[in-house]
């Protein structure tokens, strides 16, 4: 892979991507980083949190010495400032919730860096534990549509509309424990809301965008009995609105 060629400096690209992290969410992390550099695009990080990628730096444009580099200025801006570090879980969006591997090596040092948030020291103790939670706070289980009719569960040799991705290979709803839930479609965000507020287990509904590169939400999975009471929910309101 090529260097980018970008004729800022690293370290002030760096410096500037974990400033408008910091401005914009409270903490900073590698991945905000190389998201901000574009040395990593969301669709890439969709694929790794699906394990379509097996590891995150498969999908990055950008040298192993580049993103050595890049870690490095980041953990010297961070002690500049006076960041405190935690350690933050990175989890599939699978409903096995496995732990996910940011380097092909798996290095200690490597994967701790990618783990690592910092916070401002300065923000107040309850602060600190919120954007903590926020961070920890594991990505929302993604079912995706099939791109490939003929596609076949690694567990059953069954199919479907609908797949999960598992180390092994695509998973069927039902083998992957989502097959009892219902679908929600996308467009109304009051019934969407009600619904997964009401339902223990969700997940959302993905669908690859080839003109765009990336994937995108088109609804949500939720237990039928929460689509339901969110529906007389949404009726009841409407009711009641019409005859005021």
């Amino acid at each position: 892979m090529g260097r980018p060629n970008n004729p800022t400096p690293l370290v002030t690209r760096v410096a500037d991507a974990a400033n408008a992290a910091l401005e914009e969410q409270g903490y900073v992390t590698a991945l905000d980083v190389m998201l901000y550099l574009s040395w990593l695009q969301p669709c890439h990080v969709a694929e790794w949190q699906t394990r379509r990628l097996a590891y995150l730096e498969q999908g990055m444009q950008v040298s192993r010495e580049r993103l050595a580099e890049a870690l490095r200025l980041l953990a010297t801006f961070a002690e500049q400032k006076g960041l405190q570090p935690t350690t933050a879980d990175y989890v599939t969006r699978t409903a096995a919730r496995e732990p996910l591997q940011f380097s092909e090596s798996g290095a200690p040092e490597f994967e701790a860096a990618w783990r690592t948030q910092w916070t401002a020291r300065s923000a107040a103790p309850a602060t600190r534990a919120r954007l903590a939670a926020k961070a920890q706070k594991p990505p929302e289980l993604a079912a995706i549509v099939a791109r490939h009719p003929d596609w076949k569960c690694h567990r059953c040799g069954g199919t479907g509309a609908l797949l999960v991705m598992e180390p092994p290979g695509p998973a069927c709803l039902t083998c992957a424990g989502l097959g009892s839930l219902a679908m929600v479609p996308a467009g109304d965000a009051l019934l969407t809301r009600r619904a997964r507020a009401g339902s223990k287990l969700t997940a959302v509904v993905l669908r690859w965008s080839q003109s765009r590169k990336r994937y995108e939400r088109i609804g949500a999975l939720v237990e039928p009995e929460a689509l339901a009471a969110a529906q007389a929910s949404n009726a009841a309101q409407s009711g009641g609105e019409e005859s005021a």
